[in-house]
């Protein structure tokens, strides 16, 4: 499993022009499942987002997690994100896994999040999405399993 997370101040995502999730102060995570994962990676990489100390205290460094902060987590799933691009000039998504089983993924990732207290306001999985978010710092990272 493959999560984007960025540090945001806000981020929206919106489906046929409607705005279906959003989020003040948080992370905005894009989330991409593969062929191998399985709920065991899903749960550690929503303990890793949940835990991952990316948001400043009172000294200015990265020392808070997004719940210590006071911030919340939206999730869009981005199959593109486990896409080859290793040749060519066109990436192949033969490396994502297949809708139905990541979608699965998505919705449990998503419930273990929730678990954890986070309200999680989410995308639609497989629609055309717009995503709107500020990066703040800028500060993004990448936490694979």
């Amino acid at each position: 499993m493959i999560a984007l997370m960025q540090r945001v101040s806000q981020a929206s995502v919106t489906v046929n022009g409607e705005i279906i999730g959003e989020i003040e102060k948080g992370l905005l995570v894009f989330l991409a499942v593969e062929p191998l994962d399985n709920e065991q990676k899903a749960k550690r990489l929503a303990e890793r987002v949940a835990g991952y100390r990316i948001f400043n205290d009172e000294n200015d460094k990265m020392n808070l997690n997004v719940k210590q902060a006071g911030g919340n987590i939206l999730v869009v799933s981005q199959f593109t994100l486990a896409a080859d691009t290793s040749s060519g000039m066109r990436p192949s998504f033969t490396t994502a896994a297949k809708p139905e089983f990541s979608n699965h993924l998505y919705e449990f990732f998503v419930s273990q999040l929730r678990d954890k207290g986070f309200d999680v306001p989410t995308g639609e999985f497989a629609a055309d999405m717009k995503v709107a978010l500020i990066n703040d710092g800028p500060v993004t990272f990448t936490l694979t399993i």
